[in-house]
């Protein structure tokens, strides 16, 4: 079995390395790690629909990096810091993954960063 870890370079905030790779591929099977709404290695936006839009381009990001696209995506995790912001959250989400979701689970969790949504998730696609 082949695997390939996609980075572990300085994207925490203040420039920080992070003890965890973005993202571990393993015989066609992707996982990414838990993404958050980070630029430049802060946090931005104010509110659930900026930061789910955000978070959610830097889960793409990172799944293109791969080889892989959002049509790939077998499982997908959300944390949200307010449980209030359930509905605006899925009103972007739904934007993203249209007519096919993926399996997903979504609970309430305080964040480890000032953000208000952190979002992982699995990916498949069939080894060359």
């Amino acid at each position: 079995m082949t695997i390939k870890r996609y980075g572990a370079e300085k994207s925490g905030a203040g420039g920080q390395n992070l003890p965890f790779a973005r993202a571990v591929e393993a015989d066609g099977w992707l996982y990414v790690s838990g993404q958050v709404p980070m630029k430049d290695g802060e946090i931005v936006g104010n509110g659930i629909v900026e930061q789910t839009h955000l978070t959610i381009k830097n889960v793409i990001a990172i799944l293109e990096e791969a080889g892989y696209g959002l049509e790939h995506v077998v499982r997908v995790g959300v944390w949200l810091d307010d449980p209030r912001d359930f509905w605006s959250f899925n009103g972007v989400y739904k934007t993203y993954f249209g007519e096919h979701p993926p399996a997903r689970a979504c609970v309430q969790a305080t964040m480890m960063v000032d953000c208000k949504v952190e979002i992982d998730c699995v990916a498949y696609k069939k080894p060359d």
